[in-house]
């Protein structure tokens, strides 16, 4: 048998797309950030950072964890918007005009929301 080789699924994390709309939708965010105990998970699954969708054994290894270089170069990237289906047609030259739709509702609705702020 040759050499095969294996994902590592072991520390496999959520990807920054599904990490981007937990971390956007109020219901699902307030509920990993109090998860009831469960025996299976880490810490009883009271320790989970959110970013980097990981559990912790105690409190302090989650606060070393976010006080390092993999927690902050992981939030760093989900200060960006991931990359749309739509951007990636309109990359690939299909859909443009659906694309240019889509940037000036986007813009438009940045635009309320600053207006709102004020």
């Amino acid at each position: 048998m040759g050499s095969i080789r294996r994902s590592k699924t072991k520390r496999r994390t959520r990807d920054l797309d599904q990490v981007h709309s937990d971390i956007n939708t109020p219901e699902t965010l307030r509920k990993l950030q109090s998860q009831p105990v469960d025996e299976d998970k880490p810490g009883l699954g009271q320790f989970y950072c959110v970013e980097c969708a990981k559990y912790f054994e105690t409190d302090f290894a989650q606060t070393v964890h976010r006080r390092g270089k993999i927690h902050k170069r992981r939030v760093r990237m989900l200060k960006e918007m991931p990359i749309t289906a739509a951007e990636i047609d309109a990359a690939a030259g299909v859909g443009v005009q659906k694309y240019q739709e889509y940037v000036k509702k986007y813009e438009e609705s940045k635009k309320g929301d600053s207006e709102m702020k004020e």
